[in-house]
């Protein structure tokens, strides 16, 4: 079977030409789709690049809703394994993204009490310039002039207190507000760019009027941080998030296919926790410090290496899990990948919300600069000492995410339209799970340093799933950061703060974990039974991209799937 999209319609007769019949669609090439959709989407969401535009909500409804109605006329019984996985994924994706609008367009109207009416003109007068519609200078001004007004009236409302939060809720709406407004703030120095100095006339009308907007924005922002959000001058670090309910998780656990409810997966996370804390205690009895975990955590934090030696110990430390893997066989590393990684540091700011390293094609390393306190200090380099950055390291590089990023590249990259938590984190925690087992932590030390990250993911579970059901706040997931893990403090709040800064989605922490336990589980029925060799295992990982674990069971088991496919596989035991 050949693999050409081809759209067949048959005409009824002569006498009814007008009308046509749309017959299933027999070929078509799933993967060609995938890519397809995977860069209009990137160019829809580009050119329309607010976030609070109606333009980009109709326009990408109406592309996805399109698309849907081309993939569900595919006959799925036509389609080989490969395909049908991919038809699966689609499905699902087209489905969730379009839930999502929904979300997006519910939320959007949540901040018209602190927006309007003066954003959504200003977005759609952006708009009119992306697309360099002819317009008239004396109008564009007008739009200004009156958007400047507005601003200044939502200001004096919030100053006199008759704009103000109610509930957490309009709280949480305020904080999305203050992106909207730094996105207008930014496409207005942009839009005035294109147009001074290049159309006179334009510019002679708006110059002046914009101005004033680029100098309100800034303004209404602060009103709304320190009067209805109390924060001040220098007080930018405050945690906060929107719990998504127990009904988003169980989406997102469907997305995922997870066939797990919120509460049973915060008790696994309990389980794999006291396996944790039993074998950092026998971790602790070999470092002579008995039942105390928590003090044998501490000799381990304070062996960091002294300022300006950070960069040396990832050069040394990656070197070392790379000839490990490549010694043992585990898995192929292509020699680009072992040697093309560079190396970057971690500003203070940006350790505030990532205190630890992060990886990728390149590594980023956190490590205390001059310029930061000297209690900021001591636990940023406590946070990542040697035992614990030993671990790190390979998680990020090799054979962790650099060569995930080196081989999705090369392989199926379609596939990273479905990118996960659950493929990406996971694999590279998994090899945490796998080199654990194997010895390579040589030491009591290494092992604690191990062993920490592993009760860290346990808990992201616990911390991420409690505060989206509603039942912790922030400060407490901090709190059982230190308490449960032995966190720094700094460390901690900066987990948090990432965790719930909007960036993620609700089951984003607790993947690195669920994901691991799935990639462990998998090697046991293929690989620990005999089906084939470790190499050939993690190599086939890599080369089938990104996707939900469940559904690379089925191609690595050639196992049929309903175009329906719904999560099903008790990957773990309770």
């Amino acid at each position: 079977m050949t693999r050409n999209a081809v759209l067949i319609t048959a005409s009824k007769d002569a006498a009814r030409s007008d009308l046509t019949q749309t017959v299933p669609i027999l070929d078509v090439d799933i993967s060609q789709l995938i890519t397809t959709i995977r860069e209009d989407v990137k160019d829809i969401t580009s050119f329309y690049e607010c976030s609070y535009s109606r333009t980009r909500m109709r326009r990408l409804r109406a592309y996805l809703e399109a698309r849907r109605t081309e993939l569900t006329s595919v006959c799925y019984s036509h389609l080989d394994q490969e395909d049908q996985v991919d038809y699966i994924l689609l499905k699902k994706y087209l489905d969730r993204q379009l839930e999502g609008l929904d979300t997006t367009q519910e939320r959007n109207a949540e901040l018209e009490p602190f927006l309007e009416p003066f954003a959504m003109t200003l977005v759609e007068l952006v708009e009119e310039r992306q697309r360099v519609a002819p317009g008239a200078g004396q109008r564009a001004a007008g739009i200004l002039s009156t958007a400047c007004q507005d601003i200044e009236g939502r200001q004096t409302a919030v100053e006199r207190g008759h704009l103000r939060c109610h509930s957490e809720k309009e709280r949480l709406a305020v904080y999305r507000a203050l992106g909207i407004l730094h996105e207008l703030q930014r496409l207005f120095e942009e839009w005035i760019g294109f147009y001074q100095g290049y159309d006179p006339e334009f510019t002679w009308w708006v110059v002046a009027p914009c101005k004033q907007l680029l100098r309100l924005l800034p303004q209404l922002t602060s009103s709304f941080e320190k009067t209805l959000l109390g924060i001040r001058d220098g007080e930018k670090d405050v945690i906060v998030g929107q719990p998504a309910g127990c009904e988003a998780i169980l989406k997102d656990l469907d997305e995922q296919f997870i066939a797990y409810t919120p509460a049973e997966l915060i008790g696994l996370a309990e389980q794999e926790y006291a396996w944790c804390e039993a074998e950092m205690v026998k971790a602790s009895n070999d470092l002579g410090y008995e039942q105390d975990w928590k003090s044998a955590l501490e000799h381990v934090k304070n062996m960091y290496v002294r300022p300006g030696q950070q960069t040396h110990l990832v050069r040394e430390l990656a070197e070392e899990a790379i000839d490990y893997v490549k010694k043992h066989d585990m898995v192929t590393i292509p020699q680009v990948a072992a040697e093309c990684w560079k190396t970057d540091m971690m500003s203070p700011e940006r350790q505030k919300e990532n205190p630890f390293f992060l990886g990728g094609e390149r590594i980023i390393v956190s490590y205390p600069t001059d310029t930061m306190s000297h209690e900021d200090k001591l636990m940023s380099m406590r946070g990542n000492s040697r035992p614990f950055s030993r671990s790190t390291v390979f998680h990020e590089l090799v054979p962790g995410h650099h060569l995930q990023y080196h081989m999705i590249k090369r392989y199926k990259s379609y596939r990273s339209l479905f990118s996960t938590p659950f493929w990406m984190e996971s694999w590279a925690f998994y090899w945490e799970f796998i080199l654990l087992d194997r010895g390579f932590a040589s030491t009591p030390e290494d092992k604690i340093g191990m062993l920490f990250w592993r009760m860290h993911r346990c808990a992201r579970i616990v911390f991420s799933l409690k505060f989206h059901l509603g039942e912790m706040t922030p400060q407490e997931c901090v709190e059982y950061l230190v308490a449960k893990v032995g966190h720094e403090r700094a460390t901690a709040e900066g987990e948090v703060r990432r965790s719930f800064s909007g960036s993620y989605s609700p089951l984003y922490q607790a993947g690195y974990m669920l994901g691991a336990l799935q990639f462990y589980a998998l090697r046991k029925e293929i690989v620990d039974a005999g089906g084939i060799t470790e190499k050939r295992f993690h190599d086939r990982i890599l080369k089938e991209g990104e996707m939900p674990i469940e559904l690379l069971r089925s191609l690595l088991h050639e196992s049929p799937l309903m175009p329906e496919h719904r999560a099903s596989w008790r990957f773990y035991d309770l």
